[in-house]
């Protein structure tokens, strides 16, 4: 992998926490529900990105895989707990 590459991702990967620990701050700070969810939401989507930018670095697809079964768990989680903050009830 070329210097300059490397020096990108790594730069890419120290934003992206920087970014996880603005919205952990979000969740634990949020001022209703619905803001608590968005930043729950933006640090699952932020985890991905980390993960994708780790694969890039260690060359290890590994974590392609992680991704992904992350991305599945966390757009039904979000979908779950919309519906239950909207309805007050799960089913």
């Amino acid at each position: 992998m070329s210097q300059i590459l490397s020096v990108v991702l790594n730069i890419a990967l120290a934003v992206h926490v920087a970014l996880i620990a603005v919205c952990v701050w979000r969740v634990w700070r949020g001022e209703n529900v619905i803001d608590r969810l968005i930043g729950a939401d933006l640090v699952g989507t932020l985890m991905l990105a980390v993960l994708v930018l780790l694969a890039l670095i260690l060359v290890n697809a590994t974590y392609i895989d992680v991704a992904t079964g992350l991305a599945a768990l966390g757009f039904v989680s979000t979908i779950a707990l919309a519906k239950y903050i909207a309805d007050q009830q799960m089913f």
